[in-house]
């Protein structure tokens, strides 16, 4: 099978099983290292590691992640959400001045032949408690560090109501972007990566033209991070909801 890209983006939406998702892809040692590269919080600890200095344009930044996101076949992946699409191609249009406003020219004038894989989440009420619990507790992933600044989770409806709504312009904002650039994405959908995390990976190299290396075993790197305490808020919140 002959590769149909050179680099591709998980488009996401946060506590959609992303950072697994991106785990799986990496284990395959043929779709790229994927990690949220752009996330500008993320940036500077980024650039440190790759030794840039702090005078490096965009451009450089840019060519440093693809030289740490490749695999050897030369397969780039990395990871947006919503609103982290708009900052990296804000950037690229003022490095490519005759490209602004060309999202997907851009993009594959940076990176290549790209292609995107769209990650989202029927249970949008699970994926609010999810969210807010990391926000409160600044800590992201099962086997993580928590981020400065966390506290102990507490329910807070008005902070899940706030997440579904979040959750619902974003999930529209990609999907009004694909449909705007032409874009046909390979579709996830959280609940089948849970399901069969084998398959749904293989799905993706095959939508990417690759093929999983003879021998090759693909094996999650997170730990679900959802217990008792999540469905006790969303058993809490559906069932307030329900009276009010």
């Amino acid at each position: 099978m002959t590769s149909t890209a050179d680099s591709y983006f998980v488009c996401a939406t946060p506590r959609t099983g992303s950072s697994l998702l991106l785990g799986l892809l990496e284990s395959t040692g043929v779709a790229g290292r994927p990690q949220a590269y752009f996330r500008e919080p993320g940036e500077p600890m980024w650039a440190g590691r790759w030794g840039l200095p702090s005078t490096a344009g965009y451009d450089e930044y840019v060519r440093a992640a693809l030289a740490a996101g490749r695999t050897d076949n030369g397969v780039f992946g990395a990871k947006l959400m919503w609103g982290t699409l708009d900052l990296v191609v804000d950037r690229l249009g003022a490095v490519h001045p005759g490209l602004a406003g060309h999202d997907v020219e851009l993009l594959e004038r940076a990176f290549g032949r790209t292609r995107f894989v769209y990650l989202w989440r029927d249970d949008v009420l699970a994926q609010a408690v999810s969210w807010l619990r990391a926000e409160q507790t600044r800590l992201w992933e099962a086997d993580g560090e928590a981020e400065p600044g966390g506290h102990a989770p507490g329910y807070d409806a008005a902070g899940i109501e706030e997440l579904v709504e979040r959750i619902g312009e974003h999930n529209a904002a990609w999907e009004r972007w694909f449909a705007s650039c032409g874009v046909q994405p390979h579709r996830v959908r959280y609940e089948d990566l849970d399901a069969d995390q084998t398959g749904v990976t293989r799905g993706i190299l095959a939508f990417l033209g690759l093929d999983l290396p003879e021998g090759r075993k693909i094996a999650p790197s997170h730990r679900r991070q959802s217990d008792e305490l999540n469905a006790a808020w969303i058993e809490r919140y559906s069932r307030e909801s329900a009276r009010s």
